[in-house]
Protein backbone atom coordinates (compact mmCIF):
# COMPACT_ATOMS: atom_id res chain seq x y z
CA UNK A 1 0.00 0.00 0.00
CA UNK A 2 1.50 3.41 -1.43
CA UNK A 3 2.03 5.67 1.60
CA UNK A 4 -1.13 8.45 2.07
CA UNK A 5 -0.76 12.16 2.56
CA UNK A 6 -2.08 13.87 5.32
CA UNK A 7 -4.00 15.87 3.00
CA UNK A 8 -5.74 12.24 2.48
CA UNK A 9 -6.12 10.95 5.85
CA UNK A 10 -7.48 13.79 7.05
CA UNK A 11 -10.69 14.23 5.48
CA UNK A 12 -11.93 10.39 6.77
CA UNK A 13 -10.42 11.70 10.68
CA UNK A 14 -12.42 14.75 10.34
CA UNK A 15 -15.52 13.64 9.11
CA UNK A 16 -15.87 10.35 11.43
CA UNK A 17 -15.23 12.81 14.43
CA UNK A 18 -17.98 15.36 12.89
CA UNK A 19 -20.50 12.09 11.97
CA UNK A 20 -20.25 10.47 15.40
CA UNK A 21 -20.47 13.83 17.60
CA UNK A 22 -23.32 15.24 15.65
CA UNK A 23 -25.21 11.56 15.52
CA UNK A 24 -24.29 9.52 18.22
CA UNK A 25 -24.11 12.73 20.62
CA UNK A 26 -20.58 12.13 21.77
CA UNK A 27 -17.22 13.42 22.38
CA UNK A 28 -14.40 11.88 19.99
CA UNK A 29 -11.03 11.65 20.77
CA UNK A 30 -8.05 10.86 17.67
CA UNK A 31 -5.57 9.13 18.94
CA UNK A 32 -2.22 8.11 17.03
CA UNK A 33 -2.66 5.94 13.72
CA UNK A 34 -0.51 2.71 14.03
CA UNK A 35 -0.56 -0.17 11.33
CA UNK A 36 -1.96 -3.05 12.20
CA UNK A 37 -3.44 -5.70 10.45
CA UNK A 38 -7.48 -5.85 10.00
CA UNK A 39 -8.24 -8.83 11.72
CA UNK A 40 -11.06 -9.61 13.94
CA UNK A 41 -12.29 -11.75 16.75
CA UNK A 42 -15.87 -13.45 17.51
CA UNK A 43 -17.00 -10.18 19.40
CA UNK A 44 -16.53 -7.78 17.28
CA UNK A 45 -18.73 -6.12 14.21
CA UNK A 46 -16.93 -4.37 11.53
CA UNK A 47 -18.66 -2.22 8.34
CA UNK A 48 -16.81 -1.97 5.41
CA UNK A 49 -17.00 0.60 2.72
CA UNK A 50 -15.26 0.09 -0.60
CA UNK A 51 -13.86 3.21 -2.53
CA UNK A 52 -13.09 4.08 -6.21
CA UNK A 53 -12.07 6.90 -8.30
CA UNK A 54 -9.05 8.55 -7.42
CA UNK A 55 -8.66 6.57 -4.15
CA UNK A 56 -8.97 2.75 -4.45
CA UNK A 57 -9.47 0.08 -1.49
CA UNK A 58 -11.48 -0.30 1.11
CA UNK A 59 -12.29 1.64 4.57
CA UNK A 60 -13.13 -0.60 8.17
CA UNK A 61 -15.14 0.66 11.38
CA UNK A 62 -14.35 -1.63 13.56
CA UNK A 63 -16.26 -2.20 17.51
CA UNK A 64 -16.72 -4.73 19.64
CA UNK A 65 -20.46 -5.88 20.21
CA UNK A 66 -20.99 -3.74 22.83
CA UNK A 67 -19.81 -0.76 21.38
CA UNK A 68 -21.65 -1.42 18.47
CA UNK A 69 -24.82 -1.42 20.70
CA UNK A 70 -23.92 1.51 22.51
CA UNK A 71 -23.52 3.14 19.01
CA UNK A 72 -26.98 1.65 17.92
CA UNK A 73 -28.85 2.86 21.16
CA UNK A 74 -27.25 6.53 20.78
CA UNK A 75 -28.60 6.22 17.11
CA UNK A 76 -31.90 5.27 17.45
CA UNK A 77 -32.24 7.48 21.30
CA UNK A 78 -33.29 4.06 22.79
CA UNK A 79 -31.46 1.21 24.51
CA UNK A 80 -30.58 -1.47 22.41
CA UNK A 81 -28.68 -4.38 23.86
CA UNK A 82 -28.05 -7.31 21.09
CA UNK A 83 -27.39 -6.44 17.54
CA UNK A 84 -30.49 -7.29 15.64
CA UNK A 85 -31.24 -6.40 12.45
CA UNK A 86 -32.47 -2.69 13.34
CA UNK A 87 -29.29 -2.41 15.34
CA UNK A 88 -27.05 -3.83 12.28
CA UNK A 89 -28.98 -1.06 9.82
CA UNK A 90 -28.30 1.71 12.31
CA UNK A 91 -24.76 0.79 12.71
CA UNK A 92 -24.31 0.06 8.79
CA UNK A 93 -25.92 3.52 8.12
CA UNK A 94 -22.96 5.07 10.56
CA UNK A 95 -20.62 4.35 7.68
CA UNK A 96 -22.58 5.31 5.17
CA UNK A 97 -22.84 8.88 6.49
CA UNK A 98 -19.46 8.76 7.12
CA UNK A 99 -17.99 8.14 3.75
CA UNK A 100 -21.44 9.91 2.13
CA UNK A 101 -19.48 12.97 3.95
CA UNK A 102 -15.90 11.89 2.93
CA UNK A 103 -16.91 11.53 -0.62
CA UNK A 104 -18.08 15.17 -0.59
CA UNK A 105 -15.25 16.46 0.81
CA UNK A 106 -13.25 14.70 -1.49
CA UNK A 107 -15.52 16.13 -3.96
CA UNK A 108 -14.87 19.73 -2.77
CA UNK A 109 -11.11 19.67 -2.83
CA UNK A 110 -11.40 17.96 -6.73
CA UNK A 111 -10.90 14.71 -5.69
CA UNK A 112 -13.47 11.84 -7.09
CA UNK A 113 -14.28 9.25 -5.03
CA UNK A 114 -16.83 6.98 -5.59
CA UNK A 115 -18.26 4.45 -2.76
CA UNK A 116 -19.85 1.33 -2.62
CA UNK A 117 -22.75 0.37 -0.13
CA UNK A 118 -21.66 -0.88 3.93
CA UNK A 119 -21.36 -4.15 4.28
CA UNK A 120 -21.27 -5.32 7.90
CA UNK A 121 -19.70 -8.40 9.06
CA UNK A 122 -19.43 -10.24 12.20
CA UNK A 123 -16.90 -13.00 13.86
CA UNK A 124 -13.55 -13.90 13.14
CA UNK A 125 -12.92 -11.82 9.68
CA UNK A 126 -9.94 -10.26 8.20
CA UNK A 127 -9.28 -8.03 5.40
CA UNK A 128 -6.31 -8.19 3.47
CA UNK A 129 -4.76 -4.93 1.73
CA UNK A 130 -2.21 -5.27 -1.23
CA UNK A 131 0.37 -3.94 1.33
CA UNK A 132 -0.24 -6.35 4.44
CA UNK A 133 -1.07 -3.95 7.30
CA UNK A 134 -3.48 -1.44 7.62
CA UNK A 135 -3.25 2.18 8.83
CA UNK A 136 -5.03 2.03 11.80
CA UNK A 137 -6.89 4.83 13.64
CA UNK A 138 -8.30 4.31 17.08
CA UNK A 139 -11.05 6.86 18.35
CA UNK A 140 -12.58 7.28 21.39
CA UNK A 141 -15.57 8.41 23.29
CA UNK A 142 -17.33 8.15 26.62
CA UNK A 143 -18.31 4.31 27.15
CA UNK A 144 -16.47 3.22 24.12
CA UNK A 145 -14.86 3.74 21.02
CA UNK A 146 -14.12 2.66 17.44
CA UNK A 147 -11.52 1.92 14.95
CA UNK A 148 -11.16 3.63 11.73
CA UNK A 149 -9.02 1.19 8.66
CA UNK A 150 -7.94 2.94 5.95
CA UNK A 151 -6.85 0.60 2.96
CA UNK A 152 -6.25 2.67 0.44
CA UNK A 153 -4.42 3.61 -2.51
CA UNK A 154 -4.23 6.52 -4.90
CA UNK A 155 -4.64 6.05 -7.78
Amino acid sequence: MATLSVELINPFLATSKKILTEVCFVEVTIHKPMLKDAKFDKDYWVIMVGVTGELHGHVLLAMTEKQACAIASKMAMMEITQMDDFANSAVSELGNMIMGNVATVFSSTGIGIDITPPTLSHGNVSFASRGGKTLCVPMSFDGGGIELYLALQQV
